[in-house]
């Protein structure tokens, strides 16, 4: 146990799905063992933030100042992680997770436990690990981004939870709901590494977290592994392909479906002929102008790991 304090800056999103019972004598917990390691605390709710970036800059800042780094310490699902890492990626500052998320896939591919105190005592006794980044213009994405109907899928499940409560299921049936109404599909065109194809779709996916997409069930895994940018594009629109391809994915076996291919490359570009495309990035959803630039970021971020 080290006995010189060094900075703890903990940011929490009280929107994140953390609905346990004894929440607040899980917290105390964490703050008494954050405190007996010899951690400085500070606590930013982002519920009373209206100045993200203001406050980002304030708490690097605090750290950089220190004689020890210290560690910033994110309470929240994938998309408050993904806000923090935007801002932090320049400063050698490591990152601890209190994963309270619906799916938490940063989390899990890093092995980082879902219990909360033993998040904790692996922020307080592991070690940081660096990984890979994947970039997208000047944003970046964790997990996922994705253009065509799954933008969509993420507006309505985040509608059902807010609604009806956080459940993984909701990502099902938003997806087979968005399907009875809508039928859209994108006229893109994709250069991998140099090469051009045209591609007409109502989904393109592209992954950058290995745990993710081999639950999918999807090869194209491996391709993260070794830090390249995965990709997965539907290329059939109408309703039954499309409900075959959701009942795949709930069954495991998306891989097999005709209607699916993948791809793996070092860069790839997305251009339109539309001004602007609906992009979802680790479930966060934005316009964009393109053309799509994806690219990876390597070894860009240390992250405390068991």
């Amino acid at each position: 146990m080290t006995t010189s304090r060094q900075p703890l800056s903990l940011i929490y999103n009280q929107k994140s799905g953390f609905h346990s019972a004894y929440r607040e004598q899980i917290c105390e917990c964490i703050l008494t063992l954050f405190q007996d390691y010899g951690f400085e605390i500070q606590l930013f709710d982002l519920a009373q933030v209206h100045d993200f970036d203001a406050l980002m800059q304030k708490v690097i800042q605090r750290h950089l100042q220190s004689e020890q780094r210290g560690i910033i310490v994110v309470a929240g699902g994938d998309g408050t992680i993904n806000s923090v890492v935007t801002r932090l990626l320049q400063h050698d500052i490591p990152l601890g997770i209190l994963p309270l998320g619906t799916f938490n896939y940063v989390a899990r591919a890093l092995h980082i436990p879902l219990d909360l105190l033993e998040a904790a005592e692996v922020i307080v006794t592991g070690h940081d690990q660096s990984i890979n980044i994947a970039t997208l213009n000047d944003r970046i994405y964790l997990n996922n981004a994705s253009l065509g109907l799954y933008p969509l899928f993420i507006q309505r499940r985040e509608q059902f939870n807010r609604y009806l409560g956080r459940f993984s299921w909701h990502a099902y049936s938003s997806a087979l709901e968005v399907l009875l109404r809508r039928r859209e599909e994108l006229q893109l065109s994709l250069e991998i590494n140099g090469q051009k194809y045209p591609l007409r779709t109502p989904l393109i996916f592209f992954g950058n977290n290995q745990l993710q997409l081999e639950e999918m069930k999807l090869q194209v895994a491996e391709c993260v592994a070794i830090g390249r940018i995965a990709g997965v594009a539907v290329s059939k629109g109408d309703k039954w392909s499309l409900f075959k391809i959701v009942w795949q994915m709930v069954q495991g076996t998306l891989e097999r479906a005709p209607e699916i291919y993948s791809f793996c490359g070092d860069q790839v570009i997305v251009t339109s002929k539309q001004q602007t495309l609906t992009v979802a990035l680790d479930g966060e959803i934005a316009e964009m102008t393109p053309p799509l630039k994806f690219g990876i970021y390597r070894q860009a971020l240390k992250i405390r790991v068991p």
